[in-house]
């Protein structure tokens, strides 16, 4: 982690050689230059925005002296590091210095080995403080953690004891912000381990995060439940979420799970602490519908207390969606389901969306069950417990396995839709040669197979490419060439047993289909 350095000098010159000399330093220490002012109230202010560990600022200067800035830099920041520097005539100013617990003083013209041995003292000694922050943590114990996070939950206010508040008044003196990690999807992938599995995940999962943070001085770890975990972070506001981030990629990278951050505002008093982590909370519930695997901050919160969960057209979607499920329309499925979720939800109401998917459900197996299906037969679904349903932690989640569901009904439907409609015109094709030398008309075969004549005859052209009469005038011809092939039947013996009582109309017909006479067709085969 950079140890950050403000100059503050106001001779432009001065300033640019200070940075200068600071950047290009040779010390083994991560410096980082945060910014240069070239007045104490310009400093001040960015005291106030960014943590500093390190100042290095002029003695003399115009309006607020370096004096008069160290002592309100202390008041912002008691641990930040000091350094003067002066001219020679300037060295009066040194026992004030001294008064002021400087952690050093320089004089002009500074030589690059002294500003670097100067420098590499105070960063040994930022390191060694920040180890020493480190082990706050172990302030914690167990108790004390109780009782705070206790505090933290109570709905009613009430005051901080003043141990804990010792502990804490560090970190609200810089800025505290309240984050909240859940781990993600626990229920459903923990349902596959057993529990010795689980908890031993659980709690690598624990150390790793618990070690990111002390590692990465994010702030105080604090284990809140099993499966969640509280940071309380001084780490500035543009840097604690970039962080925020790095550790969700992290874990993600790391184990079979993934985290979900709510993240507050920065606090500086008990009273906007509780609310920073009240804030965290919030942003953590609306994973419900933003989604999981993601940083989400008190911002983007939006509270919608009196709306409700708007049901009024499920119905007229249910039979849109069941239509499209018959005709295997998967596109239409799609839309449908994102017609009844894609709605404005309250972020409290996962209730209603369950009740929502079990009334669909019961809708869509009562539908088919006037169709001869069964919903939860095809599906393999126990309709009296749809365990899986209530492991969902999102409405991407819920649409996503109810979509992969509707597709694998439509598709079931669609395959034994079509091995029926095979069978059947099998069936009739059977049934034709069966009763080839009677006169079949499509009104009769529909008849002895129980359907009506356009349903059956749509069927079998879908089913074949063929129109009923084209098929059954072919099979007709077939079987009359058949018999034209024995020569012993006479032309008249065959109109007769094919069903034609005008022996005129026979050659006709035949002549039609062969564009030539039954008499032509037995002297072309030699018959």
């Amino acid at each position: 982690m950079d140890i950050n350095v403000l100059l503050v000098d106001d001779e432009a010159v001065d300033l640019e050689w200070m940075r200068r000399r600071v950047t290009g330093n040779e010390i083994p220490y991560p410096i980082h230059v945060s910014g240069t002012a070239n007045s104490g109230f310009s400093a001040l202010k960015m005291l106030e925005q960014e943590r500093i560990d390190i100042i290095l600022s002029d003695i003399r200067m115009p309006i607020m002296s370096g004096m008069e800035f160290a002592r309100r830099a202390r008041e912002i920041n008691p641990d930040v590091k000091i350094v003067f520097i002066s001219g020679h005539e300037d060295f009066g100013y040194a026992k004030k210095a001294i008064e002021l617990n400087a952690s050093g003083y320089l004089l002009k013209p500074v030589e690059d080995l002294e500003l670097y041995a100067m420098l590499a003292n105070l960063c040994e000694s930022v390191e060694r403080e920040r180890e020493e922050h480190r082990s706050i943590s172990a302030a914690w114990s167990l108790v004390n953690e109780e009782l705070l996070l206790r505090w933290l939950n109570d709905p009613a206010p009430s005051k901080v004891g003043t141990h804990i508040l010792e502990i804490l008044s560090p970190l609200l003196r810089f800025g505290t912000t309240a984050a909240l990690i859940e781990i993600d999807d626990l229920e459903w992938k923990a349902s596959e381990m057993g529990e010795a599995e689980k908890h031993h995940h659980i709690n690598q999962l624990a150390g790793f995060i618990r070690y990111d943070v002390e590692e990465n001085m994010l702030g105080t770890f604090f284990r809140s439940q099993q499966t969640k975990f509280l940071i309380l972070s001084s780490v500035p506001e543009p840097e604690f979420p970039s962080l925020l981030e790095k550790l969700i990629s992290s874990v993600r990278n790391s184990f079979p799970f993934t985290v979900t951050v709510g993240m507050g505002k920065s606090a500086r008093e008990e009273d906007q602490l509780r609310e920073s982590y009240r804030q965290a909370q919030a942003a953590l519930s609306i994973k419900w519908l933003l989604g999981k695997d993601r940083l989400i901050s008190w911002d983007i919160v939006e509270w919608a207390p009196g709306e409700h969960f708007p049901v009024p057209s499920v119905e007229e979607i249910l039979d849109r969606m069941l239509l499209a499920i018959m005709d295997y329309d998967l596109v239409a499925i799609d839309d449908c389901l994102g017609e009844i979720f894609n709605v404005r939800m309250p972020i409290n109401q996962k209730k209603e969306v369950y009740d929502l998917i079990l009334r669909m459900t019961t809708k869509l197996h009562a539908d088919l069950r006037q169709r001869g299906e069964d919903l939860y037969e095809l599906l393999k679904w126990d309709s009296y417990q749809p365990v899986i349903l209530f492991q969902f932690e999102t409405v991407h989640d819920i649409t996503s396995w109810l979509r992969k569901r509707f597709f694998e009904l439509s598709e079931l439907l669609y395959a034994k839709n079509q091995r029926q409609k095979r069978k059947l015109i099998q069936e009739i094709m059977t049934y034709v040669d069966h009763n080839i030398e009677k006169k079949i008309t499509l009104k009769e075969v529909a008849a002895f197979f129980d359907f009506t004549p356009n349903y059956l005859g749509y069927v079998f052209k879908e089913e074949t490419g063929t129109n009923f009469s084209d098929y059954l005038n072919v099979q007709r011809t077939r079987r009359i060439c058949e018999l034209l092939s024995d020569p012993m039947l006479k032309i008249y013996e065959i109109a007769e047993r094919m069903g034609y009582k005008n022996i005129i109309y026979f050659n006709r017909q035949f002549k039609q289909t062969m564009n030539m006479t039954p008499g032509e067709y037995r002297k072309r085969n030699k018959i």
